[in-house]
């Protein structure tokens, strides 16, 4: 009898310790990441109406807010401010180089599946929506000739695989990648194309939980 009662309280002080632990990990995370866009820029399938366009990589500041409703289970909001990108064109008009600019803000909320049994080694995937909002459009001498419009909004799906490295009750170190589908359409007076952006987005951060 007292073996028995010696398991059944230890059973309950660890049971009582990883409860304890699970209420010490906080409900709201907020990262910072350095992150790469890679786009993929595809253009139109159909060669008569391909401009060839195409837009510029580049690293971007971001900062994400993630809320746990259990311990697995997450959603997060992926914010920064307009990015400019350039444009080129090498198409059926022929190779123009750059014919403009523009700026893409593209907020994205994703929900997450968090795996807790790595110990500090805190894996994720996760999946969502984005909204990206094409802005500041500009076009040089070039590009102005050929009297461009580009549709400003775009919705498309996120996919998601990361992991957090904790180094503490609070702070962890982050790696993250994404794939966003995103695309617009720029008209001009002699042909048109779709310009898919597709980007993957390679992130490195940090982040604090509270």
């Amino acid at each position: 009898m007292k073996k028995t009662l010696l398991a059944v309280a230890a059973l309950c002080a660890l049971t009582s310790g990883a409860a304890m632990a699970q209420q010490q990990d906080g409900k709201w995370q907020v990262r910072v990441r350095a992150v790469h866009i890679d786009a993929a820029n595809k253009g139109s399938a159909a060669a008569k109406d391909n401009l060839g366009l195409s837009v510029s990589n580049k690293t971007i500041p971001e900062i994400d807010i993630s809320y746990y409703f259990t311990p697995n289970f997450a959603a997060e909001l992926i914010l920064t401010y307009p990015q400019k990108h350039k444009i080129y064109s090498n198409g059926a008009l022929g190779d123009l180089g750059q014919i403009g600019s523009l700026k893409q803000l593209p907020p994205t909320l994703l929900a997450q599946y968090h795996f807790t049994n790595f110990g500090a080694f805190k894996p994720y995937v996760g999946a969502g929506i984005n909204y990206t909002r094409f802005s500041s459009v500009k076009f040089n001498e070039v590009g102005s000739s050929i009297n461009p419009r580009v549709k400003k909004n775009s919705w498309g799906g996120a996919l998601q695989v990361g992991f957090d490295y904790a180094l503490d009750k609070n702070w962890s170190l982050n790696f993250d990648v994404k794939k966003v589908y995103m695309d617009t359409t720029v008209t001009t007076d002699v042909a048109s194309g779709k310009l898919k952006v597709d980007p993957v987005l390679i992130g490195v951060g940090v982040g604090y939980r509270f």
